[in-house]
């Protein structure tokens, strides 16, 4: 059975997508996670895009100790030298370098012939080797690229040292079979390819980038690109969960397989969706709501007299636990430390005594706690330190009223500020006074409101994202009142704010 290195881009090409920006602490959160799944190599970033970056995949190559962490270069040494900086303290560093090959960006993006980008590859990849043993080479825009060109690049990336070179298909223009018959011309031609690996990373703007990516393992490929959920540029990337999956379950056709554990696909997805405020549509293939949902009757039927004639893996599989134990008020500190540890969350100790603090309010309030109830306590607790804090708040609205809202906010000072502003409604007039008492006036890109479980007592969980400064940020609330959790998504990314705007070091508190 072939082994199949995956390399996780989710922290570098799926934050580029449009929307899906992670400030340093939810980079380091979903790392850890990224870990725990059992990636083989983690993308943490894009180290001379800005200093936030550099910084970010400093801190997940300090951490990371079971993955490879890369840091993805231009093929210049300014862009080699930053990817150096920032993975000096890493286990185990890859500098990953690309350079176009295909016509169309050699002459309209670079303005290089053939035998400049040729030379500036090779330039690039002796000196990341350097100070790195692993490197890797990507020929952007490979699959419009002339194949014997990329065979000659490829040839000689690893003659310079490259032990990977990347195949992307950049722009998500390839077919299935004729891109697995590209991956096998290029393993039939590059000179050397017996020295490296040979990595494929494929965009989905057809929506092939699964299929694509597969049958390049069919044809001998040895890595797939992906991120979780398939986020990224434009349409996304290759899905992990789906290539993972696909693997493990076709074995037998496919003759391969990843060293994944799948039973924590479910919790990093989740985590991602939360960090970048994107959802997962409900008919997502593995980690979708309706992924293992039955309606019709004939569907039903057959499920239950056996799971196998509509079910080709098991929930418990990708994570989706069937042990749904519910917690209540009399619940201990111990059975609610086990839940966490159950769901696949580990945080230190003043992190579990304050979401086991706010685990009781909410069984006062709610009765039953259940997993997505505690998902959203223990995430709340992983966002970025509070630099305005909820002290109270209060709304006066009516058909006939208008709508007046007063809130008062604690400083991390320790002082306190207080406001009523008039708005088209609860929400608006809230939120205008937590802008008046900022001094801020974000503009609300995305305001999303829905319940975590059904039911009368379900928590409220408010989703938001405000622009400032050309920068995006995301908010998260639960509350079994939608006005509250309405306010604590919007504080939230007022903190992410305030946070990215001072800078701050990031604050490893979950894994």
């Amino acid at each position: 059975m072939k082994q199949i290195t995956i390399f996780d881009t989710t922290l570098r090409d799926g934050e580029q997508a449009p929307g899906c920006s992670m400030n340093s602490q939810e980079k380091l959160e979903v790392a850890k996670r990224l870990e725990k799944l059992g990636v083989d190599v983690i993308e943490a970033g894009f180290p001379i895009s800005s200093p936030g970056d550099l910084e970010s995949v400093k801190a997940i190559a300090e951490i990371i100790k079971d993955s490879s962490v890369a840091g993805l270069c231009r093929s210049l040494e300014k862009d080699i030298d930053a990817a150096r900086e920032a993975l000096a303290g890493a286990a185990s560093p890859r500098i990953h370098i690309f350079l176009a090959t295909s016509p169309i960006h050699m002459e309209y993006k670079l303005k290089m012939s053939r035998d400049q980008v040729l030379e500036q590859a090779v330039s690039a990849v002796r000196y990341a080797k350097k100070f790195c043993a692993d490197v890797e080479f990507s020929a952007e825009d490979a699959f419009r690229s002339d194949p014997d060109f990329v065979c000659k690049v490829f040839g000689a990336a690893i003659e310079a040292g490259a032990l990977t070179v990347n195949f992307p298909d950049t722009v998500g223009y390839a077919m299935s079979v004729e891109f697995g018959e590209r991956i096998g011309y290029i393993k039939e031609h590059t000179p050397g390819i017996e020295k490296a690996a040979l990595s494929v990373h494929c965009h989905n703007d057809l929506g092939l980038a699964v299929a694509n990516s597969l049958a390049a393992i069919a044809a001998g490929a040895d890595q797939a690109e992906c991120t979780i959920n398939g986020i990224g540029e434009r349409a996304g990337n290759a899905s992990l969960e789906e290539i993972v999956m696909a693997l493990r379950v076709r074995r037998d056709f496919l003759k391969a397989d990843t060293r994944i554990d799948t039973t924590q696909i479910y919790g990093a997805s989740r985590l991602v969706s939360h960090v970048t405020g994107v959802k997962v549509p409900p008919n997502k293939a593995i980690v979708g709501e309706n992924a293992f949902a039955h309606e019709a009757g004939i569907h039903q039927h057959g499920v239950m007299a056996n799971r196998e004639t509509y079910e080709i893996m098991t929930p418990e599989s990708v994570g989706i636990s069937k042990n749904q134990m519910v917690l209540g008020k009399h619940s201990g500190r111990h059975a609610f430390e086990d839940r966490l540890q159950l769901l696949g969350f580990s945080v230190d100790a003043e992190t579990l005594e304050k979401t086991f603090s706010e685990f009781k309010v909410l069984a006062d309030k709610k009765k039953v706690v259940n997993d997505r109830d505690i998902e959203a306590l223990i995430m709340g607790a992983a966002a970025v330190p509070e630099t305005w804090k909820l002290d109270h708040w209060a709304v006066n609205t009516g058909s006939a009223l208008g709508a007046s809202g007063t809130i008062r906010l604690q400083h991390k000072d320790g002082s306190f500020q207080k406001l009523v502003s008039l708005g088209d409604g609860p929400i608006d007039s809230i939120y205008k006074s937590i802008n008046q008492i900022i001094g801020k006036e974000p503009e609300l890109e995305l305001y999303e409101i829905g319940a975590i479980t059904g039911g009368s007592s379900s928590q409220g969980e408010t989703m938001v994202k405000i622009a400032w400064d050309d920068r995006r940020y995301n908010g998260r609330g639960v509350s079994t009142d939608i006005i509250e959790s309405s306010i604590k998504a919007y504080l939230a990314a007022i903190n992410a704010m305030e946070w990215d705007i001072r800078g701050s070091p990031v604050k490893d508190n979950l894994s």
